[in-house]
Parts: structure tokens; C-alpha cells; sequence
């Protein structure tokens, strides 16, 4: 298996990944325009590569003061197999090769079954109060 920085070629498979493993996401986390509006900032997208295969990929933030982990996926046969703990390790390592000393990540609130994964990681649960706001 290989981790590595997204490439242009991986669009379209990271599309579907991000499609098959967020199906209920809302419209304004569309894939597409993620991967945009992601590539006009920085290229922290990092893909699990394995025999020629895109099997799993997470996006990343930071802004200086704090990372960010979003829309970390393996497809849902590939799992259960290291891939997640590899390309977020991955990740983490390149987040601290760009001075990041923390980062954070939410989980829906209907999707408490990965706790456990984030725990065995290192993450632990905060007291904090998410909150966000559309800009119209």
C-alpha cells in the first residue's frame, strides 16, 4: 500500500470514494467542489493507494495555529486492514512537518461507531461545543 499526495489522476476515484462512503452528505460537501476549493488553498489531500486503486483518502487543514482532519475514507471492503490508521498517520506526520502541533476532527454525532478508531490513535473527546454558520 502506498500513501501519498493527491494527484489531478486521482480526482475522479476520490470522487467516488467520498460519494459511496458520505452518501448522506449535504449538498455543500459535494466532492467536486471540495477538491476545488481545497486545491485553490493548499494540496493537503492524501490518498491510500493500494495495486493501482485509490481504497482510501482524507483531506487535511491548517492554518497555522491548528490542524484539521476532514472526509477521511476507506472504501467500505477495504477496511479493517490498516488503511485508515496508515494515511492518517500519514497525515499527522506530514501536519507536523509543516509546524502543526495539534489537530482536531469532528465526528457526526451519527456516526459514533469510529470513536473508537480515533481513540486507538491518540484522539480523545473534547469538551467543546462545535458550532458553524453558512456565509450568505
Amino acid at each position: 500500500m502506498n500513501i501519498r499526495k493527491f494527484e489531478i489522476e486521482d480526482r475522479t476515484p476520490v470522487i467516488e470514494l467520498w460519494r459511496t462512503v458520505f452518501s448522506d452528505d449535504p449538498p455543500h460537501n459535494d466532492p467536486e467542489k471540495v477538491i476545488d476549493a481545497k486545491l485553490e488553498v493548499d494540496d493537503l489531500i492524501f490518498v491510500a493507494e493500494y495495486e493501482g486503486e485509490i481504497i482510501g483518502a482524507c483531506m487535511a487543514g491548517y492554518d497555522g495555529h491548528r490542524g484539521w482532519l476532514y472526509s477521511v475514507a476507506v472504501h467500505p471492503q477495504k477496511r479493517r486492514n490498516g488503511t485508515g490508521t496508515k494515511l492518517i498517520k500519514h497525515t499527522l506526520s506530514d501536519l507536523k512537518d509543516i509546524g502543526c502541533i495539534k489537530v482536531n476532527l469532528q465526528i457526526r454525532s451519527t456516526n459514533t461507531a469510529v470513536a473508537s478508531f480515533y481513540e486507538s490513535l491518540g484522539f480523545k473527546t473534547e469538551d467543546r461545543l462545535s458550532m458553524g454558520a453558512f456565509i450568505e
